[in-house]
């Protein structure tokens, strides 16, 4: 993973068949996938940038956010750069998705 933007929840909540099933339709991971992922600590989704399906991550990163904040769960985002992991603000993140999709250049 080159560049990437990654969500994570805070904390280990054991979130019910209502959250984790929203979280399938917006990322596409399986309820399973997403309850370990968050159990572990890692990320419940990631978006790599600047790739081939980069028109399609993007909008589901979008949508897990909004997700997240109207549910009030606690989350962290991450920017993913050669390798490197660093904590980054939602307002960041929408700076670099504004800027990798052209909107702020």
């Amino acid at each position: 993973m080159q560049n990437a933007l990654s969500l994570t929840v805070e904390g280990t909540p054991d979130f019910g068949s209502e959250v984790l099933t929203a979280l399938y339709r917006i990322t596409g991971r399986a309820t399973t996938e997403l309850r370990r992922s968050i159990r572990a600590g890692d990320p419940v989704y990631t978006a790599e940038l600047f790739g081939n399906d980069h028109i399609e991550v993007v909008p589901r990163l979008e949508r897990t956010v909004a997700y997240l904040e109207e549910r009030g769960i606690p989350f962290a985002v991450h920017e993913w750069t050669d390798g490197e992991r660093e904590p980054i603000t939602v307002e960041i993140m929408r700076e670099i998705v504004g800027s990798a999709d052209g909107r702020y250049s």
